[in-house]
């Protein structure tokens, strides 16, 4: 993922939801960052590893690893799906069965994991 795509999603995040704003405890230390608690979401999307693997990269506990993976879907589901998950118009459904047909895969609209459209 490039930088300005990382920032861009990073400054909607913590726009969105107060969660991944960084706060300060009781004892007036600083918590986890932002970028942090969203570096193990998309570590955990990207390379599918787990809470334990996780931790040992960015030393975060597995409850916390745990509430920002769901909170970062949820956040970006809130504020992405109108623009990029949307269901497919005609012309985009003609286009992907053309490129599934060039690559020897006739009749099959994405993978065979996504091919549940409404």
């Amino acid at each position: 993922m490039n930088r300005s795509l990382f920032f861009h999603i990073h400054s909607a995040l913590i726009e969105y939801d107060l969660y991944f704003v960084e706060k300060r405890n009781v004892a007036g230390r600083l918590g986890l960052s932002s970028l942090q608690k969203m570096t193990v979401a998309l570590r955990m999307l990207a390379y599918g590893v787990s809470v334990d693997h996780v931790d040992e990269y960015v030393r975060i506990g597995e409850s916390t690893t745990l509430e920002s993976l769901t909170k970062f879907v949820k956040s970006m589901i809130a504020i992405f799906s109108d623009e990029y998950l949307c269901s497919p118009n005609e012309n985009d459904i003609a286009r992907l069965l053309a490129i599934g047909n060039s690559r020897g895969f006739s009749g099959m609209l994405g993978s065979i994991d996504c091919m549940h459209w409404k």
